[in-house]
């Protein structure tokens, strides 16, 4: 084990000379800009680079702008396009001192800057490029950051990398033949030798234009093709895709382009200048620069750990021959793994097995001493074939054994373990590999715990922030579904709502907040609990959906909310629709036709302070089904808003609605999961029994309440309930309408419903203040019996706010 260490040392202490080196070789070798791109990736090798990019000032010489780059993407490290040459920034000091610029947490902390990025314990090298010909910038979140050999490789990169001053060839000049020039404004296109023959058209027959080469490629490549080709879909800097063209016999060729938008200026367009390479001979010739830069690629957009661990394993197996290898994350004393390749038990040591309790299992590393010092060293360590190891180990690796510990941060967050059964031989090249593959690993292992930790703690605010059940409804069914998005926090702003109200009114709500963040779930819950509170007031839909976009715009959020708010009347069927830029409800008739219903809409909330939402009529029949979904299940990039109300439409008129949940998930089946989505369904049964109902305004006069029980004897008399069974119902009326009129100021009005033997008695007044109940009246006392007489007397009671005021009601069952 001394052993292996010390040459992992020594390859370590080499590091400049070999990357010196390798910098002579593709400097011999190769012409610009794939020089350029391959030798910035020896940053990312021999410095541990995350990041690695080269600018050159601008045309104008204000700006230094970005020439090329290698590693992650620089957005996530806040990266400009382009920096002032005068002002404060790493690279324009670098630039104009002459003298590189290193900077570690503490200083970047101090820097303009520091604000646009979003990683921590980040380092950051700022070297200027020979007779000021631009700046060489390099980002690592190693800990510790550059040592000495990193800083003397960047020097060596900084001192070879040179980038052509314009771009491309001069007007005028030969293109080498597998180069091309597109001018952006005409289409007109000048390509080398090479790319002709590669579309196998002969330079007789080509006429000039992109559309011609274009027209060689297989239709279903076009699209990303014709992103890079036009200008509008492209910002200044690189791109890089493999496309298809169609041969005269065989499957179509695989071709590698490689382009940079460069900006026009002085009468001169923009051009897209680079390079068109058969993609199946570059395959064959993968160095393991390339594999550390696909290998950044692919963790940049790993969003969760299985993403991680998927993208390491997908990057390492094949390349190194392994045998199997296995990516785990560290909690505790414990080694949880991810992933495994192959999945299989029966090809991993018995300890494994033993510990195989879920889909992947758990191993301690107590059982493993040698894996558990490697992981507090923090360091990659080989073993070769025949190491003395422990059992669990050496059968992970019985040919060679490598254990990448993935540190970020100044922690280790997980281990890598890749193994051989024949034995291996560990080359220098191979070691680097492995060295740089952890770093990366470890990084983005690190962020995707933080992903995770906070997916999680949106998921279940969303959760909790979402209807548990849906109430129970008098002539109706209701069900409803939620499937958050498959990449991105998978959470997001949509949400729907069933919200019971007084004389067998129902309001259905859906919703979406602009986004995918904590902060559109938390301003999802705040409108949904903003509807529900208005709704329960008594006020119409259009009042309802006013009051919220008021409270939206008093907020002071940056996001806009879109809704639907349909008050369905359950003893008729009439229904109220309002619309905020949400997309209309679909209506299920009940012989099977549909329609999406012609509604006139508002803008949605937020977003203008005077808005005026108007209400649209729609008509229920026994059997109907309403529709509400958020614009995730019927758009997408690909799929039109119309077309995709018009599927929801077919495919609601071919469902059955006798089972609205199955209806719900067939709905959902083929749903596109790049934006969450939620779905309302309501289906219309009509209420069995019809109540009944009389109104009165009450008098204030001495007689009031005398008044108010006269007009309910001679009401219940017309519905035919005797005179035996009205004492309840009188003693409640008397006492509700003389507290509101005692205590109260304004019109006072009763109302009575009843339904089968059970009578509803409210009494609503102009007061906001709701009754309060005596805790313990005195024998004493003149008043405050009349509450704790309903409430003895009634089967429920209780006080709701109504338009300003509010209204008192009980609910007896009238018996005799």
């Amino acid at each position: 084990m001394t052993v292996v260490v010390s040459q992992g040392a020594a390859a370590r202490r080499t590091g400049p000379s070999r990357a010196e080196i390798a910098l002579k070789t593709i400097t011999a070798d190769l012409a610009a800009p794939e020089r350029v791109r391959r030798t910035l990736e020896q940053a990312l090798v021999f410095a541990g680079a995350a990041l690695a990019a080269v600018y050159t000032p601008g045309d104008g010489g204000e700006l230094l702008c970005l020439a090329e780059s290698a590693g992650v993407p620089r957005t996530l490290y806040g990266l400009r396009e382009s920096y002032a040459l005068d002002g404060r920034s790493p690279a324009a000091d670098a630039h104009r001192a002459g003298r590189p610029v290193w900077l570690g947490p503490a200083e970047l902390a101090d820097c303009p800057e520091a604000r646009r990025m979003p990683a921590r314990d980040v380092h950051l090298a700022a070297l200027p490029l020979r007779d000021g010909a631009g700046c060489l910038l390099a980002l690592s979140e190693r800990p510790g950051g550059f040592d000495v050999d990193d800083r003397a490789c960047l020097e060596l990169v900084a001192e070879v990398v040179a980038f052509p001053a314009a771009g491309a060839p001069a007007e005028g000049e030969e293109l080498r033949a597998g180069d091309f020039s597109l001018a952006m404004d005409t289409g007109r296109v000048e390509v080398g030798d090479e790319i002709l023959e590669l579309f196998r058209m002969p330079r007789a027959d080509f006429d000039g234009r992109v559309e011609t080469l274009l027209g060689r490629a297989v239709p279903e490549d076009l699209p990303s093709l014709m992103s890079v080709v036009e200008a509008d879909h492209m910002s200044i800097g690189d791109r890089e895709l493999e496309f298809r063209v169609l041969q005269p016999a065989g499957p179509p060729k695989w071709l590698r382009l490689r382009g940079r938008l460069l900006p026009g200026g002085d009468g001169r367009p923009a051009r897209l200048v680079g390079t068109v390479a058969d993609a199946s001979a570059l395959r064959d010739e993968v160095t393991d620069v390339a594999r550390v830069q696909r290998l950044a690629a692919a963790l940049a957009t790993a969003g969760t750990v299985r993403d991680v661990s998927q993208a390491v394993v997908a990057a390492l197996r094949k390349p190194l021959r392994a045998d199997r290898i296995a990516l785990a994350e560290l909690e505790g004393e414990r080694l949880v793994v991810t992933v495994l390749d192959p999945p299989e038990p029966q090809s991993w040591p018995a300890l494994w097995r033993l510990e195989w309790r879920t889909e992947w299992p758990d191993a301690s590393v107590r059982a493993m001493p040698t894996l558990a010092a490697a992981l507090r060293d923090g360091r990659a360590r080989i073993w070769p074939a025949g190491a003395g190891l422990e059992p669990a180990l050496a059968g992970v690796g019985p040919g060679g054994l490598a254990v990448l510990p993935l540190s970020a941060g100044g922690r280790t967050a997980g281990a890598c373990l890749i193994g051989w059964d024949r034995p291996h031989h560990f080359g220098p090249d191979e070691r680097a590999l492995l060295t740089a593959s952890a770093g990366l690993a470890g990084q983005a292992l690190m962020r995707a715990h933080a992903f995770d930790a906070e997916h999680e703690l949106v998921a279940m605010l969303q959760r909790q922030l979402l209807p548990r059940r849906l109430p129970v409804l008098p002539g109706a069914v209701a069900v409803a579904r939620y499937l958050p998005a498959t990449a991105g926090l998978e959470v997001g702003g949509d949400w729907y709502d069933v919200i019971p109200l007084p004389d067998h009114h129902v309001a259905l709500v859906i919703g979406d907040v602009q986004g995918h963040s904590a902060a559109a779930a938390t301003l999802m819950g705040q409108m949904r609990t903003a509807l529900r509170a208005y709704a329960a007031e008594g006020h119409p839909p259009d009042v309802v959906v006013a009051h919220a976009n008021r409270l939206l715009l008093e907020l002071e959020t940056d996001l806009f909310v879109t809704c639907c708010y349909v008050d369905v009347g359950m003893e008729d069927g009439t229904a109220w629709c309002v619309r905020a830029g949400h997309p209309p409800p679909v209506v299920r008739h009940p012989d099977g036709s549909t329609e999406i219903a012609e509604t006139d809409g508002g803008p949605p909330l937020g977003v203008l302070p005077q808005a005026e939402f108007p209400m649209t009529p729609l008509r229920l029949s026994p059997g109907a089904v309403v529709a509400l979904t958020t614009d995730g299940l019927v758009e997408s990039a690909a799929l039109d808003i119309d077309t995709g109300l018009a599927r929801l439409a077919a495919a609601l008129s071919a469902s059955d609605p006798a089972h609205l949940g199955l209806v719900a998930d067939g709905l959902l089946g083929d749903a596109h999961r790049g934006d969450d989505l939620a779905l309302l369904l309501m289906r219309y049964d009509g209420m069995a029994v019809t109540p009944r109902r009389e109104g009165w305004t009450v008098w204030r006069v001495p007689e009031a309440s005398r008044h108010a029980r006269r007009f309910t004897r001679r009401t219940l008399r017309a519905w035919g309930i005797a005179e035996a069974a009205m004492d309840t119902a009188l003693l409640v009326v008397s006492e509700l309408v003389t507290n509101a009129l005692v205590h109260t100021a304004g019109p006072v009005r009763l109302d009575l419903t009843l339904i089968g033997a059970r009578l509803r008695v409210a009494v609503t007044d102009a007061s906001p203040r709701t009754p309060v109940k005596p805790t313990d009246p005195g024998w004493e006392a003149t008043g405050g019996r009349g509450i704790l007489l309903v409430e003895a007397m009634s089967d429920a009671w209780g006080s709701v706010p109504v338009s300003g005021g509010k209204q008192v009601w009980s609910e007896v069952v009238l018996r005799g």
